[in-house]
């Protein structure tokens, strides 16, 4: 029997063996994240830093905005708060594009850098929201377990009465009842406020969630501004805050004012950054074809 046509050195052999070896290495390289854990000096792409960062400005505004809708529902609509002027948001020192048109009209670099700026001046008023709002939290389950305590009160007081001898309780069951029907009605009174004034958790829980993200966000600019224009930042100073002494009046209807002024510009200017952001994208990314 002729074996050369199976010998290992022949020519079809070989070719196989490649083509095998090639399949395998192309396997193992798409399995590879682009920055494999504790890789140093790896430098993610651009497309996936400016996609992440879009993703990550959505959110952001998905969650301002859920938190303004529920502050308002919570605190500023019985106040009419939204019939009162809000005197400006403190980033507007910085000079934005008022519409899409005046963003793609705008250098890269300077978009790039004014987000950077705006992003940079959240992170002080962010942390004294978050400050502030888990006061109100606090001091909310304070409220609750104390008007917990009186109603408890008030129960055993009617307990009591209730004991009195069987004489007492024929020559007063009308006053007993009459009290007993007020009780009663103060009881409700506290439960329906306390159920109305609702409670800060679910704006504690967006507001502390916002400014880790906002963080992250931050970062990865710096990343996209390193690439863009090759480690060459601007050192612009972020915009000053001045509010932090309105959150800390006496006045609660202040303080309150204060929080929904606050929270009104972070919607604001996240909206913005999410606009500017895409436009970025798209103009760096896929050379304004999109």
């Amino acid at each position: 029997m002729d074996n050369k046509g199976l010998s290992l050195t022949g020519g079809p052999y070989w070719l196989v063996l490649v083509l095998v070896s090639s399949l395998l290495l192309c396997k193992n390289v798409a399995s590879v994240p682009t920055c494999p854990r504790g890789a140093v000096n790896c430098e993610v792409p651009l497309g996936e830093l400016f996609d992440r960062a879009v993703v990550l400005s959505d959110y952001l505004h998905k969650l301002s905005s859920e938190m303004f809708r529920e502050f308002n529902k919570q605190y500023a609509q019985e106040r009419r708060f939204i019939t009162r002027a809000i005197n400006g948001c403190h980033t507007s020192s910085i000079p934005t594009p008022e519409d899409k048109e005046q963003a793609q009209n705008m250098p890269h670099e300077d978009l790039l850098n004014l987000i950077l700026r705006v992003l940079r001046s959240w992170n002080e008023p962010l942390y004294h929201l978050v400050t502030e709002v888990r006061a109100m939290r606090e001091a909310s389950d304070t409220q609750k377990a104390l008007g917990t305590q009186e109603t408890f009160a008030m129960q055993e007081a009617l307990s009591t009465q209730e004991a009195l001898t069987t004489q007492e309780a024929l020559t007063t069951q009308e006053a007993l009842t009459t009290q007993e029907a007020l009780t009663t009605q103060e009881a409700l009174s506290m439960q329906e406020a306390l159920r109305t004034q609702g409670t800060p958790n679910d704006i504690l829980s967006r507001a502390i969630e916002i400014e880790d993200r906002n963080k992250q966000l931050l970062e990865g600019m710096e990343k996209i501004i390193n690439q863009v224009q090759h480690g060459v930042r601007r050192n612009e100073a972020p915009s000053p805050w001045l509010g932090l002494q309105f959150l800390q009046k006496a006045d609660e209807d202040t303080r309150l004012f204060a929080l929904y002024g606050l929270i009104h510009c972070l919607r604001r200017d996240s909206h913005k950054i999410d606009n500017y952001l895409k436009v970025l994208k798209c103009r760096i990314i896929y050379d304004s074809n999109c």
